[in-house]
Formats: C-alpha cells, sequence, structure tokens
C-alpha cells in the first residue's frame, strides 16, 4: 500500500477512560487474551519516550551477537512487536508476537498499566517503562502527532500509573530517558542487572555504539521508515533524540501555564524528572 492509499487519520474516541484510536481497540479481545510466556519481556512507554532505542538494546543485547542477520532483514516493528496493533495492510501486533521463535520474546506497548493484558502479570514477567519528562515528551509527540495519529490518554496518569505499579512489582523496571541520554552505558548496566545478565565489555561497547540516536536514525530496519503507516515527508518518526527541546518550542507563557498544571496534577506523586541536564 503507497502513503497515497492511507485511509484519513482516525477518530478519538473514549475507551474506558482512555482517549484511543480503533486501530489499537477494535483486536481487544484478542490482545486481552494474549498468552504471555514466562521469559517475555515487555518495553511499556507513553509514546515518543524512548520505545525504539531501549527495544533496540534490548534486541542487541539478546540477539545481536546470536543473530547478527536478524539487524540487517528484519524490522523491528517485526523483532519487537507492537502488541495493541491493529491495521488491516499488515499483520497485528498479536499475530507478530505469537510469530515469534525467540526467547526471551520482545514486545512493547504503549498501553496505561491498567489495560496490559494479565498474562503478563500472571506469568510474573519482566516489565521495562521507561518514562520521559512531560515537556519534550509533548513536543516529540506533536511532531509524531503530525505524521500518525496517535494517544494513549494522559502523560500524567501514564508515567505515574506505572510508577506505582513499580512499588508493588518486583519485575517492573522503570527507566528514565534523560538518564539514557545522559548516561547510556550506566543504564545499560543496570539493564542487564535487572535481566541478570553479565555481557562482556566488548559486547557492551558494541550495543553502546550501534544504539547512538544518529545510528538508529539511518538505520532503515530501526528508524520506522519501512512502515507504511508513518509518512516521513511530514516527520520523521526519530527527530532530535535530545533533553530540553521543549525551550525551541514553548513560549515563555505556555512554560508558565504548563508548569502550573505540572504542579497541580503532580502533587502527590513522588516522581521526579529533569527537563534539562
Amino acid at each position: 500500500m503507497s502513503k497515497m492509499d492511507l485511509p484519513p487519520r482516525p477518530e478519538l474516541f473514549d475507551f474506558h477512560g482512555i482517549s484511543m484510536t480503533h486501530c489499537f481497540t477494535d483486536n481487544w479481545e484478542n490482545i486481552q487474551n494474549f498468552q504471555a510466556k514466562q521469559d517475555d519481556i515487555l518495553i511499556a512507554t507513553y509514546p515518543k519516550a524512548g520505545t525504539t532505542w531501549v527495544s533496540y538494546m534490548l534486541d542487541l543485547l539478546y540477539f545481536g551477537q546470536t543473530f547478527p542477520e536478524r539487524q540487517i532483514s528484519t524490522s523491528i516493528y517485526q523483532t519487537v512487536p507492537f502488541l495493541e496493533i491493529n491495521v488491516p495492510f499488515m499483520d497485528s501486533g498479536v499475530v507478530l508476537a505469537n510469530k515469534l521463535d525467540t526467547s526471551p520474546r520482545l514486545i512493547k506497548t504503549h498501553f496505561p498499566v491498567q489495560f496490559v493484558p494479565k498474562s503478563f502479570w500472571e506469568q510474573n514477567c519482566r516489565v521495562i517503562y521507561v518514562a520521559r519528562n512531560a515537556k519534550d515528551n509533548v513536543v516529540s509527540f506533536f511532531h509524531f502527532d503530525r505524521m500518525n495519529k496517535v494517544v494513549f490518554g494522559s502523560w500524567y496518569d501514564h508515567v505515574n500509573g506505572w510508577w506505582k505499579k513499580k512499588q508493588t512489582h518486583s519485575k517492573v523496571h522503570y527507566m528514565f530517558y534523560e538518564d539514557l541520554i545522559e548516561d547510556a552505558g550506566q543504564e545499560l548496566d543496570k539493564l542487564c542487572h535487572f535481566l541478570d545478565m553479565s555481557p562482556s565489555v566488548e559486547t557492551k561497547t558494541w550495543i553502546l555504539d550501534r544504539a547512538q540516536f544518529h545510528n538508529m536514525k539511518n538505520n532503515t530496519m530501526v528508524n520506522h521508515s519501512v512502515v507504511p503507516v508513518m509518512d516521513f515527508e511530514i516527520s520523521h518518526f526519530m527527530r532530535k533524540g535530545k533533553v530540553g527541546d521543549w525551550k525551541n518550542h514553548f513560549t515563555v507563557a505556555q512554560n508558565e501555564m504548563f508548569d502550573e498544571d505540572y504542579k497541580m496534577k503532580m502533587t502527590d506523586s513522588t516522581l521526579q524528572f529533569r527537563t534539562e541536564i
């Protein structure tokens, strides 16, 4: 299907209290009945918060050395399926996840915590959540929204819902995008510790090099340019990958309004974000 044949942007509607589009809810029963395996790893984020970056690091960590051909022949949307996506001209995320013959299976979601299929909790799967500061997230989401309408409810509810889950579930590893930007090596070490892995220094150096932003942005297997629903003529899926880009977009008045709203909505949260490093 060419980009000229793509359907118009989908309408948003309220779905169990979360604003959603049909491409993430039409396959609801199959998604909720998805059978997780004990060694599955779920990568969860609010959209545009570092999902692809962490997914690619994990793919390299587990399969980069043993299946090097994966990195040049298979797109990340197939190696790390997007569980809830369901569009007519591609296999659904559930189908792609069930096709995976790797161990572990790497699966991504943008669902708020309450939408995650119960089998992930029943199987006590490891979950990696990546959070990004609200200002940069909203700017990145704005650019992404220009090329591909997508929404998963309030950022506040999303990051806080997963943060609360982490407090009661030992298999949730909560990461911050800003920490990845500042010291990806340290964050990779923390990931390895969480996953009970001990790769060599050489392997970690190789992963960090491959997972540098400019290398991923130029890698067609990672940058989503081969996915038909992404219109790169409007905005690249991978734009800048920086902390503090919001300063180039927010007016002083907008920033003051944002800060006021943020303070009110995060009053009861113990989450701390950095908007610059």
